[in-house]
């Protein structure tokens, strides 16, 4: 039996981020394409980082730990990020974290694949490093990217295939 490349099963339509977006403009694309987080990428799409949810919570909850210590009672959560009408302290904690720009939270290092890589190897580092997604690259540009999902998806795909 062949073994599954990277290749057989990536993702090669990646949402993508810029490190100029803002991390407003990051969660609508999250939403939109239902997706917990994307590369950062320059013009000519070389990867510079990527952008998880986590990311965004941990910025959240770094302003959610202030509003404590100023305001116990407060609680980003409790209301949308983009109510105009609640608490001041909370609008200008939304608008901070809305205008943040996905560079200042990005991760910068990044574990990495090749189309030609084995799903077997790349999915050891993902359990050990506890990553959801990697980026595909071939001579330093991203060509997809794979996750675990696209992983799982594949072994039940070619199961029932047979």
């Amino acid at each position: 039996m062949a073994k599954l490349h990277v290749r057989d099963i990536m993702t090669t339509q990646v949402q993508t981020l810029k490190e100029t977006d803002t991390i407003k403009q990051a969660t609508v694309l999250f939403a939109l394409h239902n997706i917990s987080g994307a590369p950062v990428v320059d013009d000519d799409r070389h990867l510079i980082g990527i952008l998880s949810e986590t990311d965004i919570l941990e910025l959240v909850m770094r302003y959610q730990n202030q509003l404590n210590i100023d305001h116990p009672s407060l609680y980003m959560l409790e209301s949308p990020m983009d109510d105009a009408s609640g608490d001041v302290d909370i609008r200008k904690a939304s608008d901070a974290i809305s205008n943040t720009l996905v560079r200042d939270i990005m991760t910068r290092t990044v574990l990495t694949t090749t189309p030609d890589a084995q799903i077997a190897d790349i999915t050891k580092e993902m359990i050990t490093k506890t990553v959801n997604r990697v980026p595909v690259l071939e001579k330093g540009i991203l060509v997809g990217i794979i996750s675990r999902g696209d992983i799982i998806f594949s072994i039940y795909k070619r199961k029932r295939s047979r």
